[in-house]
């Protein structure tokens, strides 16, 4: 199947933060273990990030109670520092954010191939809910 065939989803914040700070809060493991979590009962323990083009990272991300875990984790296509971060998950799929200014603010979309499982609805506010947990965590600092 081809990357036209395939569904795009975007999810998109915009955080009254420096886009220095956003992007540093983005791709820093220490960072996105306090963000990465679509809802409270879950989180991720671990996140190792070798940040740069064909480098891999993995988030492990785990319900609280411990009834379930998977691994989220890619391989890097294309950095752009400060603009856009394209990568491909483990399952193959097409991941792209981009960054940009918007009057003093960072815009922050991040659009990924749907998957199958899910529908699209789910799949878009399960990565809008991370997006949202990142905006606040961003701005909390």
């Amino acid at each position: 199947m081809g990357l036209s065939e395939k569904t795009m989803i975007s999810v998109k914040a915009i955080i009254n933060a420096p886009i220095e700070k956003v992007w540093k809060c983005w791709t820093t493991p220490e960072d996105i273990v306090q963000w990465n979590n679509a809802s409270d009962d879950w989180h991720t323990p671990r996140a190792k990030n070798d940040f740069r083009v064909g480098g891999n990272f993995n988030y492990r991300m785990e319900a609280k109670d411990g009834s379930s875990g998977f691994d989220f984790s890619g391989v890097y296509d294309k950095i752009t520092v400060n603009e856009q971060i394209d990568y491909t998950i483990g399952d193959g799929r097409k991941v792209q954010i981009l960054f940009s200014m918007v009057d003093a603010k960072t815009e922050v979309v991040e659009s990924f191939e749907a998957e199958q499982l899910f529908s699209i609805e789910m799949q878009r506010n399960g990565w809008q809910s991370i997006l949202n947990n990142f905006k606040k965590y961003v701005e909390s600092r």
